[in-house]
């Protein structure tokens, strides 16, 4: 199928605000009425609004320089989300959110609909890539909750049920045959549960760039954790100390990140994208603007023009601050949609 121009597509599982986390969770479904009106409001998106009734302050944005192309999404089959957590991880997962149980160490709080909307998020984050892999869009962003990068192959944890990134790699090497995958997680965490599930395979280049874990959830990701056994080399950690800010950001881009993508050469590029790192974000004490997530999108679209026919697949994970992360994500858009 041939493109049109740097085409975006968006995959939005909206069936994730049933995935209820309590009224005082960081991890809401506003998250998502708020992505959705933001993308309205600066006339990205088009459709009916699905959540008319949101009201939520925005402030001035960036206007749209092109429409989204809206995906469908699909729940993910088991055995594609066993193509990273064992069957009977995923069957603990079903059972115990069947009767609502807290999953990890208390901050992954589950009801009766999250197994099923996190089916749903790990395969809006497969259809992202199968529509950016068979040209149908040049690039994607996969919109859906619970998030996934902290989710280790064998445990939830972090508000994260399914390693939805990890999920969509798998799938795109495994059934689409694309070969290199390098993955960038911008968050303002640490991407344990993406490092765990390629720190063996050369196969995957896997960056995070996070708050220091001295002083942030979940204390890994130390510069020093490189990768294991044949994946030696294969894992980059960036930390960033507390108050740093945009221009900190696009340095580590520039003297770290930028350079050790060009050496991997990936055939696919993935984002883990957090907006979590914000000034205004709740969780973290990271001083960024949403315009430094434009900058740094921008710097990875254009290692991905170089390397592999600009093909990128971004995929939610954090961002608690609902108009900062309604801001954030547009410019994110913003700067996938430009090249």
């Amino acid at each position: 199928m041939t493109r049109d121009g740097n085409t975006v597509g968006f995959v939005s599982s909206i069936e994730g605000i049933h995935h209820d986390t309590g009224p005082h969770h960081a991890e809401r479904p506003d998250r998502l009425r708020a992505i959705h009106r933001a993308l309205r409001e600066s006339h990205w998106l088009t459709s009916p609004d699905p959540f008319p009734d949101f009201q939520l302050l925005l402030g001035a944005m960036q206007p749209a320089i092109s429409q989204l192309i809206e995906l469908p999404s699909r729940p993910a089959t088991l055995d594609e989300i066993a193509l990273v957590h064992p069957i009977n991880v995923i069957e603990d997962v079903r059972r115990r959110s069947a009767v609502s149980m807290v999953l990890d160490d208390g901050d992954t709080p589950t009801c009766p609909a999250s197994f099923d909307c996190a089916l749903l998020s790990a395969g809006g984050a497969i259809e992202a890539t199968i529509a950016v892999a068979s040209g149908r869009v040049h690039r994607a962003f996969a919109c859906g909750r619970p998030p996934g990068h902290h989710a280790e192959p064998t445990r939830p944890m972090g508000f994260c049920l399914f390693s939805n990134i990890a999920i969509a790699a798998r799938y795109a090497q495994q059934v689409l045959g694309i070969g290199k995958v390098a993955i960038v997680d911008f968050d303002v965490h640490h991407g344990n549960g993406t490092q765990t599930a390629f720190e063996d395979d050369p196969s995957v280049l896997f960056i995070s760039i996070h708050q220091h874990p001295r002083t942030l959830y979940p204390g890994s990701g130390y510069e020093h954790e490189t990768g294991i056994g044949r994946g030696e080399d294969y894992t980059l950690n960036v930390c960033m100390n507390p108050g740093t800010d945009d221009d900190d950001y696009a340095a580590a881009f520039d003297r770290k990140i930028i350079p050790r993508l060009d050496r991997f050469r990936p055939e696919l590029l993935m984002i883990s994208a957090g907006f979590d790192a914000h000034a205004e974000d709740p969780l973290a004490q990271i001083n960024l603007s949403e315009e430094a997530f434009e900058v740094m999108t921008q710097k990875l679209t254009s290692v991905a023009d170089a390397h592999c026919d600009g093909r990128v697949v971004s995929v939610l994970e954090g961002g608690y601050h609902l108009r900062a992360l309604g801001r954030s994500v547009v410019r994110h858009v913003r700067g996938l949609a430009m090249s």
